[in-house]
């Protein structure tokens, strides 16, 4: 999820293990329109021989969230984990509230330790954090992280054993979280454990694990996927070739933008094969930051600033004239910033696509992944998945986890860029588990 913008100040290495495809206990997040269930699936661990980029595969579901289940502590215990590339700092629930269904109890581990306020890793390790850390009643280090929904968690910095793809991870520092938040959504919130932070501040899981690449894809209809850390394309020959878009970084520290996100530059957007007459100073960040476009896992949909969303809903009323039947009902507005929702159309074949146009790659968006089903009253409509950032009140472009089904995810630490390309999340899943 997107971090809050409103005051920002803001040597790798393989792992010597071998390669471990790991099939965990996995657990669907789901809107408050569905049924929540279970899913068990079979621990299988495959040891190969290593290679000079090790990685590990981890399981993982979706709809609202993607989440990830792993275990923490000594002796482990289950946590189910929001899996988000827009935040830096990995949580936990430590404290059993009225809403939480899951939470973590670190006086029942023998690896947990706290951080002291007064320690260096409490004052230089949180400095990629919005909100400076500070010290609690007990001198320990107390962090604060925020988003752009307004919600927010707090609690205490420390550090723990985490095991992520059958191998454990030490002294992995992570906040053992007092407060309920992450989301506005207190019923989506109570579902999981916490959150994996996996940008590229200082306290992320990425940093800490030193991870040269990770890796994910999205499927579609059967709503799950998988984590690879530490690999990317290269761990599947079979992919086909991946566009790259390289990451763009700031070489002044800016009140609006995020140095840590994952942001790439977005130059055009078209419809069907039509490119929206924008100048192109409106894709590029402002003076003060804002306006960055961030690839952001914890963000369900897309967003855009609203002089673009604006142009893009009235090329897609106009293309689509005659192919689909808007719901005229000014009081809904879906996920409170996406006002174009149409009755069930005849087909999605023939609604036309539109395409995200990066400096040296597109993102191609139709179908399931353009046209949401969304409940209304007692009706299901379905839902265009561009929304007006504006109305969010967040000065920059997001692309959210649901533009991604069905896509590989690279995110190359090394070569500082983004890969992607179309393919079938969930026969790439079973093709990584049975890959030589």
């Amino acid at each position: 999820m997107a971090s809050s913008k409103s005051s920002l100040s803001y040597p790798l290495c393989s792992f010597a293990i071998p390669l471990l495809f790991i099939l965990l206990q996995i657990q669907t997040c789901v809107s408050s329109s569905q049924t929540q269930k279970s899913l068990l699936l079979s621990l299988k661990t495959q040891t190969q021989t290593p290679s000079p980029s090790p990685s590990r595969k981890l399981s993982f579901q979706h709809n609202v969230t993607l989440t990830v289940s792993l275990t923490v502590g000594s002796p482990p215990q289950n946590v189910t984990m929001v899996l988000d590339t827009g935040s830096e700092l990995s949580w936990l629930h430590c404290k059993k509230l009225p809403n939480l269904n899951s939470t973590f109890n670190p006086l029942l581990s023998s690896s947990y330790t706290t951080t002291p306020c007064n320690s260096s890793i409490c004052k230089t390790r949180t400095r990629d954090l919005i909100l400076p850390a500070s010290c609690d009643p007990n001198k320990l280090c107390h962090v604060i992280v925020s988003y752009a929904d307004s919600s927010s968690v707090e609690g205490t910095l420390a550090a723990e054993t985490f095991f992520i793809g059958g191998a454990s991870q030490p002294r992995t520092l992570f906040g053992c979280m007092d407060t309920a938040g992450y989301t506005s959504d207190a019923d989506e919130d109570s579902k999981t454990t916490g959150l994996m932070g996996m940008n590229r501040g200082s306290l992320s899981l990425v940093t800490q694990m030193a991870l040269p690449k990770f890796s994910y894809c999205i499927s579609g209809k059967d709503a799950s996927g998988f984590l690879l850390l530490g690999g990317g394309a290269a761990a599947a020959p079979w992919l086909g070739p991946l566009k790259y878009t390289p990451l763009v970084t700031a070489t002044t520290s800016l009140p609006y933008f995020d140095s840590v996100a994952y942001t790439v530059q977005l130059l055009g957007i078209k419809v069907s094969e039509k490119l929206l007459q924008l100048p192109k100073s409106v894709f590029v960040p402002d003076h003060t930051g804002a306006g960055q476009t961030m690839v952001d896992s914890g963000t369900q949909f897309t967003f855009l600033l609203g002089s673009v969303y604006s142009a893009l809903k009235d090329e897609f009323l106009e293309q689509t004239k005659g192919v689909l039947t808007r719901i005229e009902d000014p009081e809904f507005v879906f996920e409170g910033a996406m006002d174009l929702c149409y009755h069930a159309p005849a087909s999605l074949a023939a609604v036309p696509a539109v395409t995200l146009v990066f400096e040296g790659a597109e993102m191609r968006v139709s179908g399931e992944r353009l046209l949401y089903k969304a409940k209304k009253g007692s009706d299901w409509v379905y839902c265009f998945t561009f929304g007006n950032s504006d109305l969010l009140g967040i000065e920059a472009y997001v692309i959210g986890h649901h533009h991604q089904q069905n896509v590989w995810m690279e995110f190359d630490l090394v070569k500082s860029r983004v890969g992607f390309t179309e393919t079938t999340c969930d026969l790439a899943s079973q093709r990584l588990v049975l890959s030589p």
